[in-house]
Parts: structure tokens; sequence; C-alpha cells
């Protein structure tokens, strides 16, 4: 059987509302209503909407049931005040199983530690950044031509430079990193990532950056200089708007995610034939066909853009495909042995600020049994 149907009717009231109200929930179980306060205090309604459709069989809402049983809520503090590590994971096995899983403890464990941020001149020194610290970024001549700050560098528009001289800046696997450019241009670069890009943009000239992996960016608008994005083989063209970019060498496609704006891809190989993106759409090349014509399909942007804040979306992911996710972001390496669960699809909900790798593989045995060990950064399924 489905979900109860006041289960679904309350979540989509909370939805329209933004708000929870206790009158909703006298006519629930105790489980019910427990199942409802865990959504909503988690923050997590719409994926429960999107999950709750798909749940048709009796033995899942039963396993929903006995693991609500397993976990209490405590109340006694405001939820802002405490420090919860969640497990907060929806996950689809072919007929998308909804599971949720809450553990709480006094702090969230920090994720593997992993590598130095990367910073190389145009003289070809390597500056390593610290996200935790302050310093200035210098060129070959001694002019300050910016400022990193945490986990953000700063370009200043005001720099001295005539002519067109680029830094890179390399992201390894288990972090993200922000850059504002000359011009005002905020880029989010994701774990193992880098993006080659002007120190200062200059008049009369395209403003054009080269990236490898993942970024989103917030353009700055400037009709008389386009942004050009080099992915591999293709280029996004912008004037001023937020899109994703995602042109990592072992992912199978390269493609681009508009969120606001307009931006025309083309493709190296057919240069003429232009692709325009509208807000809520994707553009995809396949790597296997690259002198194919890039398609578009309308999307939920929140998928390709989640991951500037932890987020790590899923939906209807091979594990392959999901495994190269965790792996960059955790700075991990999976090798799984187990051949059924390369050919399950799966739809989940990770934070990568909230939930170590452990917690992740955790939540994934209880869906689909399988044996796994974490060795420092090597983690091996077997079966």
């Amino acid at each position: 059987m489905r979900i109860d149907y006041n289960i679904i009717e309350i979540l989509k009231k909370i939805n329209r509302t933004g708000s929870l109200d206790s009158k909703d929930l006298k006519r629930l179980s105790p489980e019910e209503k427990e199942l409802i306060e865990n959504i909503y205090n988690s923050g997590l309604v719409k994926e429960a909407l999107i999950f709750s459709e798909s749940i048709d069989s009796e033995g899942s809402w039963q396993e929903i049931k006995t693991k609500l049983k397993q976990h209490t809520y405590t109340k006694t503090i405001p939820l802002w005040k405490r420090a919860y590590k969640y497990a907060a994971i929806f996950i689809g096995i072919i007929g998308l199983v909804f599971f949720y899983q809450e553990m709480a403890s006094s702090e969230p464990e920090n994720k593997i530690v992993t590598d130095s941020i990367e910073l190389i001149l145009d003289n070809g020194d390597v500056q390593i950044i610290s996200a935790s610290g302050e310093k200035q970024i210098i060129n070959k001549n001694g002019q300050v031509i910016g400022k990193q700050s945490g986990d953000k560098i700063d370009y200043s528009s005001n720099t001295a430079v005539d002519k067109l001289v680029y830094n890179k800046l390399k992201i390894p696997n288990g972090r993200t990193f922000n850059i504002t450019l000359s011009d005002g241009t905020v880029v989010y670069l994701n774990s193992g990532s880098s993006l080659k890009y002007p120190v200062k943009f200059l008049n009369g000239m395209k403003r054009e950056v080269f990236l490898e992996g993942e970024a989103y960016f917030e353009v700055s608008k400037d009709k008389l200089h386009p942004f050009i994005v080099n992915a591999s083989e293709m280029n996004v063209k912008v004037l001023g708007t937020k899109f994703n970019v995602s042109s990592y060498k072992n992912d199978t496609e390269i493609s681009a995610v508009l969120v606001e704006g307009s931006v025309s891809l083309s493709n190296d190989l057919k240069p003429k034939n232009e692709a325009i993106l509208t807000p809520g759409s994707k553009g995809v090349l396949t790597k296997s066909n690259l002198e194919s014509d890039i398609s578009l399909e309308k999307v939920d942007t929140s998928l390709y853009t989640g991951w500037i804040k932890g987020d790590l979306l899923f939906r209807k992911s091979s594990f392959n495909d999901m495994a190269k996710k965790l792996e960059r972001s955790y700075n991990v390496k999976i090798t799984n042995h187990n051949q059924l669960l390369n050919t399950l699809k799966f739809n989940a909900s990770f934070n990568v600020n909230i939930e170590n790798i452990e917690d992740v593989m955790t939540a994934l045995s209880h869906i689909h049994p399988f044996i796994y060990k974490i060795n420092n950064r090597n983690i091996t399924i077997t079966n």
C-alpha cells in the first residue's frame, strides 16, 4: 500500500505555507507524527514529497516505521542551539524506497583530511593556500593583485596590469573554494577542479576563463565584454548570468545548467552550431560523440547547484556515477567488487558538512546490504 494520504496532504500543506500546523498532526499515529516532525525540522519537505509518490509497497512503509522507532527526536533544546550530525537520507533503489535516519551527537565529525589548495602564478611559482588563513596575492613585479581570506580570493580591479596575465587555482578533492575576479564575477569551484583566469580583464578584450572540473558562475554584466568559459570541448558564452558548468575528465559528458539569464553553448568541433540555454535548462555534450549536437533538457537546477552549500543530491543515479562524486567530495577512493550494486539506481541526499563518508557508506549498506572496509582514504566494497 502507499503512504497514508493524510501524510502526503500535510507535506503538501507545509510545502505551500512553509510552516507546520500542530492541528494537522492530531489525526496521525505516533510514528507518522514523528516522521512528519523529523522531515519538517530537517528542511526536507520537498524531498519527501518527491519520494512519497514512489513508495508503493507495504514493506517499504513498514521499514520507515521500524527506522523511526530506533531513533528519538529530542525537543528540550531549540534546534538552532544544538549541534547535530544527521544522516538524513532519501535513497531509492529500483522501487525508490524512502528511508530516513537521524543520528544525534554533540559535535559533527570532520571529513577526511584533504590535500592543499594550490595557486599557480603566471611565472610558474606555486603558492599553498590555507583555507583558514589570510595572505596577499603578489605578482612577479611585487604588485598586490589580490587578497585571500579564508576560502575566498578577491582580485582587485585597480591593479596596474596592462597585459593579459593568468593565474590558475587548483582545488583538491574534499575541498571547495571561491574566487572573485577583477570584474566582480564570483566563481564557486567544486572539489577536484581547477580554473585558469586573468588576474585582470582588459578593456576591449573578451573575458575568458578555462575550467577543468565543476564551477558555479555569477557573472557580472558587461555587454561590451562577453564572458566565455572554456570547458574542454564545450564553450559557454554569456554577458551576465548565473550558471553551473561541469567538465570532469573522468565523466562521460560535459554539461551546463542555467539558473538565471541566458547563455549560448558551442562545440569546438562544430563552432557554428550554437545552442541557447534558457533558465531551468541543461545543455549536454557527450564525450563519446563529440561531433554530435549539444542536447537540451529541462531540469531542476537545485540538483546541480546544491554542492555550493555542501549538498550532494542524486536522482536515479547509478552507483558508479554516485561513487565518482563521493570520491571527489570526500577525497577518497572507492573500489567496488559488488557487481549487483552497479546495476542499481539511487536517489539520495547527503551533506558533506554534516555527514562523513562512513555515515554515507553505513546508510547505503542499510538499504542494499554490502560489506565494506575503510582504510584511510581507501574504501573497498567486497560483496
